[in-house]
């Protein structure tokens, strides 16, 4: 399935139901958060979490025939701020991983090319910014939003 599509969406959240409860019900883990196939668990031992990322692991590959990603799937202190949705999550605040935020300048430009190649319509442009701004107040990025706002007004006109 593609990803971003809506059934893919559905169906990782179905068949991840049988994760969720494992790490809830059988290793009693109190804080788990999971969105469609990123997960992640906060606890303060982390001898405890080794053992749990080895039962995870053996749970995914025999009940659920998936793995871990071995790169994506490792265990640091909170302090360190987790990755997660395409945010730096820490303790008090959140950031826009550097490449989501370094990704909207060229997607600025490929978009002034498309609408004076008549590709693309300025509506649609300000309407996928809208999202990326809507996307982005979600961290403390005030002055990035702005700068980036600047920018569509200098390539486009006032929004």
């Amino acid at each position: 399935m593609a990803l971003g599509n809506l059934t893919s969406q559905f169906f990782a959240n179905v068949y991840l139901n049988e994760l969720d409860y494992f790490v809830k019900h059988e290793l009693k883990a109190k804080r788990y958060i999971r969105y469609v196939d990123d997960f992640v668990i906060l606890h303060r031992d982390r001898k405890t979490l080794v053992k749990w990322h080895k039962e995870i692991d053996a749970f995914l590959r025999g009940k659920l025939k998936i793995e871990l990603h071995p790169e994506k799937t490792t265990i640091i202190p909170l302090g360190n701020g987790i990755t997660l949705l395409g945010f730096r999550v820490f303790r008090h605040y959140r950031l826009l991983k550097k490449s989501n935020a370094r990704r909207i300048w060229g997607r600025l430009e490929r978009f002034k090319e498309k609408c004076h190649a008549g590709e693309m319509r300025r509506e649609d442009v300000v309407r996928s910014l809208e999202g990326w701004l809507a996307y982005a107040e979600f961290a403390n990025s005030y002055k990035l939003r702005k700068k980036v706002t600047a920018r569509f007004n200098m390539l486009f006109g006032t929004i």
